[in-house]
């Protein structure tokens, strides 16, 4: 029974990621809407606010949830950009649904809990497919990468082989070098924060997606052991990004064409430098040698200056080599307890002095503690 008085009389469907998370028995996520027999006009003078950039999407004057008027598209040009959109009242539920990517995102359910489901999608649930609506699919290369992305969300389910098949059409046709670099990262980053990051490899891969989408990436079974490891261990996204472009060459040239936010990029660049210097350690023949090489790591990762991003770099690194996170976090403190200030006094403008004599009263530090 509806209470709202914004909502009396409107045919307001939940619709999409809310209705599937619940039918998988997930946790419930943000709600999206999709209304149906309504105009702009209308809307606002129940009071929603329109936000809605292409095509009218509203918010709800008390939950601030998205209302979306049913709509249609038409492939109007390439890329995920593409497209013409009708919100004409006369748009049924069933054509906006149709309009969708995966049959699983393509159910709704109305005001009084009844499911509609005109594509399947409660099927391919109890299936565990991932299967796209219809050909439609094949408009927008953005949903290569959803797909991908929910691949990497959803372990257990796998995607349909004709869906595949047409992941490859679309990129044989070009679609795919068509995605701009914030779309591409926007999909890669959630993927990569999803359970299994690997298997967004795998379906990139599968649909011979990834060079086109990523190129100079190198993905070995390595480095998607590895990314399934940082998911384990909950890393944030920058640790999980630094291990995906651990193999890679190119990496700082991927960081730059995908734009991907500072800290993502920082740990991309540094994470090979502290792997090389943790084995250097391995390799090292005693403490006196150990703190040199442990001073020199910190000072190349500038941890004096950013020292919860080198402990988070060596979190990081823990997914590859074994890691002493008491004894790191004991040198940096070790480090960062040198009064700087007090032996620039000792050297009044002799800047050469003053770097010599820091470095070695950080040594000490360091090798104090590590005795």
């Amino acid at each position: 029974m509806v209470t709202d008085p914004v909502l009396d009389g409107l045919r307001a469907y939940i619709v999409g990621g809310a209705v599937r998370d619940e039918l998988l028995g997930l946790p419930a996520g943000d709600r999206d809407w999709v209304v149906v027999g309504a105009t702009p006009e209308a809307m606002t003078r129940r009071g929603f606010v329109p936000v809605g950039g292409d095509f009218p999407v509203f918010l709800h004057p008390r939950t601030h949830e998205e209302y979306a008027l049913a709509r249609t598209e038409r492939k109007s040009g390439r890329g995920y950009k593409g497209f013409t959109f009708y919100t004409g009242s006369d748009v049924t539920l069933e054509e906006d649904l149709a309009r969708r990517d995966l049959t699983v995102n393509a159910i709704a359910r109305d005001a009084d809990g009844r499911l509609i489901d005109p594509l399947g999608g409660v099927r391919d649930i109890h299936a565990r497919v991932l299967r796209h609506v219809g050909e439609a699919f094949a408009e927008d290369p953005v949903r290569i990468l959803r797909l991908a992305r929910f691949a990497a969300r959803f372990g257990d389910f796998s995607v349909a082989p004709e869906t595949l098949a047409l992941c490859r059409a679309m990129v044989d046709a070009g679609e795919a070098d068509a995605l701009v670099p914030e779309r591409v990262w926007k999909e890669l980053s959630r993927g990569l924060m999803a359970a299994q990051p690997s298997r967004m490899m795998d379906v990139l891969a599968q649909a011979q997606a990834l060079p086109r989408i990523l190129p100079g990436l190198r993905v070995d079974d390595a480095v998607k052991a590895d990314l399934d490891e940082a998911a384990r261990r909950d890393l944030p996204l920058p640790g999980r990004y630094a291990l995906l472009c651990r193999a890679s060459p190119q990496g700082a040239e991927l960081s730059a064409r995908l734009r991907v936010p500072t800290e993502c990029a920082d740990h991309a660049r540094l994470l090979p430098v502290v792997l090389d210097g943790l084995d250097a350690l391995a390799a090292g023949p005693g403490v006196p040698h150990d703190a040199a090489r442990r001073l020199a790591l910190m000072e190349r990762c500038d941890a004096l200056r950013k020292p919860d991003r080198f402990i988070e770099l060596l979190r990081t690194a823990g997914v590859r080599t074994a890691v002493d996170p008491a004894a790191w976090q004991a040198a940096l403190q070790a480090m960062r307890g040198v009064d700087a200030g007090a032996i620039a006094r000792q050297y009044p403008k002799q800047p050469d002095c003053i770097k010599e004599a820091l470095r070695e009263a950080r040594l000490r530090a360091v090798r104090e503690v590590l005795e």
